[in-house]
């Protein structure tokens, strides 16, 4: 009787389960055809409403889903739509393939998820590229470049004419957090900004979050931009290249073993340096101007649940003028992943990174050595916990220890010159943090989070205590002790209502801190910027941002409308002194000035998705603004980013599937800057004298752009393409700097404007082999 019993209350139970429990789906998103993970693929239940979720930055999705018989759909933009039947009485794993779409077919995206994701996504400000994009989009001597098209985005602003450097949202340059795999790169420009250290050969994803950025990321206040190199394909051994006017590249990928590991490498090199060997002018052919980049990155795959990635960046400039002086820069970044598949629900990645920028200026007429480095070791662990369909956790913590060396002065001969060497700093810098993101009856999603980050001065280094202006104080700390130390709480929030399938509003909140400061005075900022911390004198910059915004896609999500709008204060904002020496200045932080300062803006995007012919127009307006006691006699006054109008028109036409002609306009505010008010002679010099900071104006800004691609011969195996394009096509003189000079005779004071490029055309010819694999015949 008892055995019966329990065989009555076992099936119950059994039958129960059937009726109410949940399984998991889990597995890797592919791409068919290379073997590498799709970020940000749709993996959802059909004929089903709000189970479904997004794969993560290494294609892992984790989906819970009720028992029984579903179809998965699986979605991806320019891919086929995949679907499959699966009978869920238990946990189960599965990789999928999507095979790519015909060139007919695909959709000219800016974000690479599914159309509505725009809408139904929590993030505010975020925006994905598509990098297949930037090879359409004419630019600068032809060298495609994913910063450059960035600031085609609204809320991104270029920092000067033909310049990689970006500001966003009224923020500095060195307040944008730029990762190459993880890796923090401190200054992301070649040959003093026209290109950046992007070679889009090597490039597969890349995020940018406009300050309402997730817990995961932190340390800078205006935005983060997260770049992924591509894997490699894990299925067949393909060549590709282009050999440009000013550069040349080439790529060489594939398995190390087939469907189990792969590998890239990409190499770039400018050849302008080749170019000046063949000049009449004896000055010019003893001079150096070149830069060379190279890309690396190999995976395997250990068992189903374990994956290793490494993956690097070496890139170097050099200019040099004869033998009289030269400045070399550049960026090593390297990265270690481990992937590890816990169980269906938890995902995780521990990193091991390692980042470092130096320069070195040699003054051979003197005998000297500049040298300066930023470097940092960096250990990173990210949790990703899928608890079911509607709620998604993410968790982990980041620690890094920084050591810069300011710019040290080496003499090479001390009989004439002493060497000056600054002091090393180091610092310490930790944060945890954890966020949560809730989906309620498919109308409203909810993300919110926390990141608690803490920074300490450590030794063995001296630092300087000094009410201004002069130092009262020194204090030295040993290996191993701790000075000054900062603890910030910055909460994350962030809210998505649709009032309709295709339309919605969003609402976040973010607080920001920054401990890495850079000390610019320049409209651009120099691979020779002086990077400092925070410390006993200089504060953390701290941020707090509310945006919000009116999102919506219409016919057939052919079109894509949204409207932000955002205001941001800011603390501990810096700023210097009159006549600052911030070079080679031991006590450089008497040099600064602290203050506050807000940006507030609106943000305006349309878009065409789809369709021969596709692009967007953007518009920004938007207001930077600064208040220091020292300054302007304490009252607010345009920051150098303030840029009031900014207008960005991006035009692409397939004329035929062989033939593309795109074309781009922009328009901006001129930046603020100060000009002298008047003149005045001391010791038989005129000397300009300068008013208030800030109040007036460079000439507007405005360009037009065109280019055209040829494929020449598309195979299987082998395809190549011809770039053509025009930058400013109307030979617009727009003002690179503007200095005001005096005849000392006359007194009379006139201004020159320096202006860098007219119109300048650009050829580019691309290329792609495929090896083709030799078939073993079967006996």
């Amino acid at each position: 009787m008892k055995k019966i019993f329990g065989t009555v209350v076992s099936a119950f139970f059994f039958l129960a389960s059937l009726a109410q429990s949940k399984y998991t789906v889990s597995g890797i998103v592919k791409d068919d055809k290379t073997g590498e993970e799709l970020i940000g693929a749709s993996v959802y239940l059909k004929d089903t409403t709000g189970i479904g979720t997004v794969t993560n930055s290494y294609g892992f999705f984790s989906l819970s889903i009720p028992a029984g018989k579903k179809i998965l759909a699986v979605r991806y933009v320019g891919y086929n739509d995949y679907t499959l039947g699966i009978d869920t009485l238990a946990n189960q794993s599965i990789n999928i393939s999507l095979t790519p779409a015909s060139k007919e077919l695909k959709a000219i995206e800016i974000t690479a998820k599914k159309g509505d994701d725009n809408i139904k996504s929590a993030e505010v400000s975020a925006i994905k590229l598509d990098i297949k994009q930037l090879e359409k989009i004419p630019v600068l001597f032809g060298e495609k470049d994913l910063l450059k098209t960035i600031q085609l985005l609204p809320g991104v602003q270029p920092a000067a004419e033909g310049n990689s450097g970006f500001y966003v949202r009224g923020g500095s340059n060195d307040q944008n957090l730029i990762l190459l795999d993880e890796a923090p790169v401190y200054n992301a420009s070649h040959l003093l900004g026209f290109f950046s250290t992007f070679n889009n050969d090597a490039i597969k994803d890349a995020t940018l979050y406009k300050g309402n950025m997730p817990a995961e990321f932190g340390g800078r206040l205006s935005s983060v931009l997260d770049v992924k190199m591509k894997e490699g394909n894990s299925k067949d051994y393909v060549i590709s290249g282009g050999i440009g006017l000013i550069a040349s590249r080439l790529n060489i990928e594939g398995p190390i073993v087939k469907d189990k590991g792969s590998f890239i490498i990409s190499g770039r090199r400018t050849y302008a340096d080749v170019f000046l060997k063949l000049s009449k002018n004896e000055a010019l052919r003893k001079s150096q101007l070149f830069f060379y980049d190279l890309n690396a990155k190999a995976n395997y795959r250990i068992g189903q649940r374990d994956r290793i990635f490494i993956s690097g960046y070496f890139g170097q400039d050099k200019f040099g003028f004869r033998d009289r002086f030269s400045i070399t820069y550049g960026n090593t970044t390297a990265t270690t992943r481990w992937n590890h598949v816990f169980s269906d629900k938890l995902f995780s990645n521990t990193s091991f990174i390692y980042n470092d920028f130096n320069y070195t200026v040699a003054i051979n007429q003197v005998s000297i050595d500049v040298k300066s480095v930023v470097r940092d070791f960096s250990l990173k662990e990210d949790l990703d916990f899928y608890l079911n369909a509607n709620n998604k956790f993410k968790f982990g913590f980041l620690t890094t220890f920084h050591t810069i060396v300011p710019g040290q002065i080496v003499s090479k001969d001390t009989a004439r010159l002493n060497s000056i060497l600054l002091t090393k700093n180091y610092g310490w810098e930790n944060a945890v943090y954890a966020q949560h993101e809730v989906s309620i009856k498919n109308k409203v999603v909810i993300n919110y989070g926390i990141r608690f980050s803490i920074f300490s001065q450590t030794g063995p280094s001296k630092y300087y205590k000094f009410p201004d202006p002069e130092v009262t104080d020194t204090f030295d700390l040993k290996l191993g002790q701790f000075g000054k130390t900062y603890f910030n709480a910055e909460p994350r929030f962030s809210i998505s209502y649709n009032f309709f399938p295709k339309m919605s509003f969003k609402l976040a909140y973010s607080r920001n801190a920054q401990n890495l400061h850079l000390l610019s005075n320049t409209t651009t900022s120099f691979p020779t910027d002086r990077w400092v911390m925070t410390s006993n004198n200089v504060k953390p910059e701290i941020s707090d941002q509310v945006s919000g915004g009116y999102f919506v896609n219409f016919h057939k999500d052919m079109f894509e409308l949204s409207v932000e709008g955002y205001f941001k204060w800011l603390q501990n904002q810096i700023d210097y002194k009159n006549g600052a020496t911030l070079r080679a200045n031991e006590t450089v932080e008497n040099q600064l000035l602290f203050g506050i300062g807000r940006t507030y803006g609106a943000e305006f995007f349309f878009k065409k998705a789809t369709g021969k012919f596709t692009g967007w127009v953007s518009y920004t307006y938007s207001r930077s603004e600064r208040k220091f006691a020292n300054i302007n006699n304490n009252t607010w006054y345009p920051s150098r980013f303030d840029r009031t109008h900014n207008l960005s028109v991006v035009l692409m036409y397939d004329i035929t599937p062989r033939i593309n002609v795109s074309a781009t306009w922009v328009y901006y505010t001129g930046l603020a800057t100060t000009f002298p008010i008047g003149k005045y002679f001391l010791n038989g010099e005129i000397l300009p004298y300068y008013g208030l900071r800030n109040q007036d104006r460079f000439p507007d800004y405005h360009r037009l752009d065109i280019g055209a691609t040829f494929v020449l011969k598309k195979r299987s195996w082998w395809e190549h393409d011809l770039n053509v394009s025009v930058y400013n096509l109307y030979a617009r003189k727009n003002a690179y700097s503007i200095d005001f000079t005096a005849d000392i005779n006359s007194g009379t004071a006139y201004a020159e404007k320096t202006y860098l490029f007219r119109i300048v055309p650009s050829i580019t010819y691309n290329f792609k082999f495929t090896v083709p694999q030799v078939k073993k015949k079967v006996k």
